[in-house]
């Protein structure tokens, strides 16, 4: 738990950051979090004088607790940590601000996309303006900010010299809006001879919500490499596509995790009669990853039906016919 903090000051840990014998323990991570100003101004003082290994270690143990531990906030310490001399702490820093979303991130991302001589931060800060983007979309950012951002995108984007990895990070990114231009630059990145690239199409035509590309989702899903079916069952449920749910259903049982993860996540998106009824099934698994899942789809699909049932009654709309279900577990 978090209140391990009580028990060790920002000081002491700053401390047990510099020694580079001690173990770096939970209580000493987390005396990291939340720090106030005259904290963070401290860390940032001190922490240029640690060695590359142990920066490298504290981030990467930083990052992993954030991931485990919601009530950890280790914002303020990344903001200062995404500025290092290193490329894999800038990298890991800015991975780290994943649900980081005040806005005055976005002008050190940008800058960083723009700027930085490593590929796997530009890569990570492209990737990291993609929920400003949709905040943009949702008109919930400023144009000033949104302005910017998104022609650092698209100069990324368009730029033949950049390096291919962090194009189709702003392909994904530049996914959530709704302009004529995305549509373009989606079916581009699809039809490139690079498989990284329409990976990344497909995964840009899930965020986009547009309609269009459902078919082109739907025939992904037989796709011989594992990654490209993970990013098509994943679209598939953010597109909602109804068609699919027998092949969901399949992939249900498919040779890689991950692929039966995303295909009974998506199920829980899209939602029907067939879906719920295959995920009370594997609800009932002996699976434990595979119940999990599906009970976390289950969950979404009834929250997402619940929220329906107070705006929308319409008297005359049929339940699905039942359908014969053939366990995929």
């Amino acid at each position: 738990m978090i209140g391990d903090r009580e028990y060790l000051a920002f000081e002491e840990a700053l401390l047990g950051l510099a020694d580079e014998q001690a173990s770096l323990s939970s209580p000493v991570l987390y005396a990291l979090s939340a720090p106030s100003s005259a904290e963070i101004q401290l860390f940032r003082r001190q922490w240029p004088a640690l060695s590359l290994k142990r920066r490298r270690k504290i981030i990467a143990l930083l990052v992993e607790s954030a991931e485990a531990n919601f009530e950890l906030d280790f914002n303020a310490i990344f903001c200062v940590t995404m500025e290092d001399e290193d490329e894999q702490v800038r990298t890991l820093s800015i991975e780290g601000l994943w649900e980081y979303d005040r806005v005055t991130l976005i002008v050190p991302l940008v800058h960083t996309l723009r700027h930085d001589t490593s590929t796997s931060v530009r890569a990570a800060a492209a990737s990291s303006l993609g929920r400003f983007v949709l905040m943009a979309e949702l008109e919930e950012l400023d144009e000033r900010y949104a302005a910017p951002m998104r022609g650092a995108l698209l100069e990324t984007i368009h730029d033949s010299d950049e390096h291919e990895e962090v194009r189709r990070r702003a392909v994904e990114s530049i996914a959530y809006l709704g302009e004529d231009c995305v549509h373009e630059i989606i079916a581009a990145a699809y039809n490139a001879p690079d498989e990284s690239m329409r990976i990344s199409a497909v995964f840009g035509m899930g965020r986009s919500a547009d309609a269009a590309w459902s078919s082109i989702v739907q025939d992904e899903l037989s796709n011989a490499n594992p990654a490209m079916r993970y990013e098509a069952a994943r679209a598939c449920g953010e597109l909602e596509v109804k068609e699919v749910v027998p092949a969901l259903i399949g992939l249900s049982s498919d040779p890689d995790r991950e692929v039966q993860i995303a295909a009974i996540a998506a199920l829980g998106q899209i939602g029907g009669r067939r879906a719920r009824r295959f995920l009370d099934h594997c609800c009932g698994s002996a699976d434990d990853v595979l119940r999990e899942a599906a009970e976390d789809a289950l969950a979404e699909l009834e929250l997402w039906e619940a929220t329906l049932d107070l705006f929308v009654y319409d008297p005359n709309v049929t339940p699905d016919e039942d359908e014969d279900i053939e366990p995929g577990v």
